[in-house]
């Protein structure tokens, strides 16, 4: 038990260490890069995107395997599932971009889970199996199912919705493909919010304001599917406590 809590600490510490190691790395570069004050221009941000377009047409495949190798890594580093939805749709559109954010993030989660399951099993156990005891009852009457609404459902900080199943020891064919089926619905309208703002941008010489960009057709849609999204979520939590 000491062992692996040992090996625990020194994996978060890891992580943590790679985590900020990176962040570092990538505000080093980008302000040795850019300053401030074209960060904050409007102009930064419409070149930018005709850069990162112009990237993607070119060299398509490469820029598709990249995204998909940074998702898998920010997920192994505890990263959180929306910004990637976001510069996914943003770069790719909201068709291709739920696709590969979808795959990209539940090939991350499901080595998050494994990783999880192998090293922090015990203090996962340790920490949540009280709390969560009522839903491991439910897990073990019809595990693919439940884990589908619990991925659909969701409400907890992604890293943790991601390791949390290793106290229910869900099967990994049914982690994979719950996770791949039940966050497709919330992926589809965060991409769709970063295809909206792409295509916003691409129409607008000027900054718009906020009530142009939320009226706007790209972004109101998108909100009222989060909207809906968010009634059935409710509903089903009532319904299964």
């Amino acid at each position: 038990m000491l062992s692996v809590m040992n090996n625990a600490k020194k994996i978060k510490l890891f992580l943590a260490i790679s985590y900020l190691s990176l962040i570092v790395l990538f505000l080093w570069f980008f302000f040795s890069n850019f300053t401030l004050d074209e960060i904050r221009s409007y102009e930064f941000i419409k070149n930018n995107r005709n850069f990162l377009l112009g990237l993607k047409e070119s060299n398509f495949f490469l820029i598709f395997f990249l995204f998909a190798i940074f998702t898998v890594l920010w997920v192994l580093l505890l990263g959180f599932g929306s910004p990637i939805g976001l510069v996914g749709g943003f770069i790719f559109g909201k068709w291709i971009g739920t696709f590969i954010v979808t795959l990209s993030l539940t090939l991350g989660a499901t080595l998050l889970y494994l990783v999880a399951k192998f090293f922090f099993y015990d203090l996962v156990k340790e920490k949540f199996e009280k709390k969560f005891f009522a839903l491991n009852e439910n897990f073990k009457k019809n595990e693919f199912v439940y884990f589908l609404i619990y991925r659909f459902i969701g409400g907890i900080p992604f890293f943790i919705s991601n390791i949390l199943p290793t106290i229910f020891n869900v099967k990994l064919k049914n982690y994979f493909f719950g996770t791949l089926l039940g966050m497709v619905p919330q992926l589809f309208i965060i991409v769709s919010l970063g295809s909206g703002l792409e295509k916003i941008i691409d129409q607008n010489s000027k900054m718009p304001s906020i009530k142009e960009i939320i009226t706007s057709q790209e972004i109101f849609i998108p909100i009222l599917g989060f909207l809906f999204l968010l009634c059935i979520i409710i509903l089903i939590k009532k319904k299964i406590n």
